[in-house]
């Protein structure tokens, strides 16, 4: 492979056969070299090879400033959470990630500690992720020698979130707080707790993460009339005027009005929810 561009001593660019740039890493790969030049293929240590060219070049800013150890542990990061979440990240996740553990040490050298106001419900929302902050910090410990706190294990905790949804951070934490609101709404109408290691749980809150994106999108599902939706609101009554109390709060919160198919597929999921915690209490 030939160097196309050196981005500092441990940092190179090089363009494959199939005439993609990738961004290789190694100590010293960059030292004395020049475009043109071999790379030392022993001193490769990663090769990022990614899909969009504007994260490719954002990521080749970002190495070119931060010290290779802090990517070497977010690189490690990123793998263990591949194996946890089983699903694929945005590449955009090499970026945001590497950035915040390398802004979040400065912030811990200076002395300057940032609360998470949503610690709470990242726990709660986001399990697998949370585990996954968790994580982290142990391998930044380990590696970079510096113990960051639970609120910075929640911080990395949603770039995850944010990277399998493959949107903004600030858009992560409005649609956390729907999902919060909402399962306040549905907790206090029944006046119940949730039962959070169900599967009647899991499967609400999967439909509600969803149903966020599109509140904060303004894509609500409408395929016009639906028959099923009077027959549900006939049907289960009660369900039916606890989605009513959602769609008040997403019409004054976040001017959204609620369509008719909407309304049905929240009335169904807390028929189903509140169902099953029922049993789970008659059987208890």
């Amino acid at each position: 492979m030939k160097i196309a561009q050196v981005l500092n001593n441990n940092v190179v660019t090089v363009i494959n056969p199939a005439e993609q740039e990738m961004v290789v890493m190694g100590r010293g790969i960059g030292f004395k070299k020049h475009p043109g030049d071999l790379v030392d293929e022993t001193k490769v240590e990663k090769v990022f090879k990614l899909e969009n060219r504007e994260v490719s070049q954002k990521l080749m800013t970002l190495l070119s400033d931060i010290p290779i150890e802090y990517v070497d542990c977010s690189d490690e990061i990123i793998r263990y959470a591949q194996t946890i979440l089983g699903s694929k990240l945005h590449d955009s996740i090499y970026i945001s990630l590497t950035d915040h553990i390398h802004f979040a040490i400065e912030r811990y050298r200076q002395g300057i500690e940032i609360r998470n106001a949503i610690l709470w419900e990242i726990k709660k929302l986001y399990r697998k992720e949370y585990v996954i902050g968790m994580k982290a910090l142990q391998m930044i410990e380990d590696k970079l020698g510096v113990e960051l706190t639970e609120d910075e294990g929640g911080f990395i905790a949603l770039h995850f979130v944010n990277s399998q949804l493959n949107g903004e951070m600030s858009e992560t934490i409005s649609m956390t707080n729907i999902v919060k609101d909402v399962l306040r709404i549905v907790t206090r109408h029944y006046v119940f707790e949730m039962d959070e290691e169900s599967l009647s749980y899991f499967r609400f809150l999967t439909h509600l993460k969803f149903f966020a994106q599109r509140v904060l999108h303004d894509t609500v599902s409408d395929s016009g009339e639906n028959p099923l939706h009077d027959m549900v609101k006939v049907q289960y009554p009660n369900a039916y005027a606890c989605a009513q109390k959602i769609q008040s709060y997403t019409s004054k919160i976040h001017q959204r009005t609620l369509s008719k198919d909407e309304l049905l597929y929240l009335t169904i999921h807390i028929e189903r929810i509140t169902k099953a915690e029922q049993a789970e209490r008659s059987e208890g």
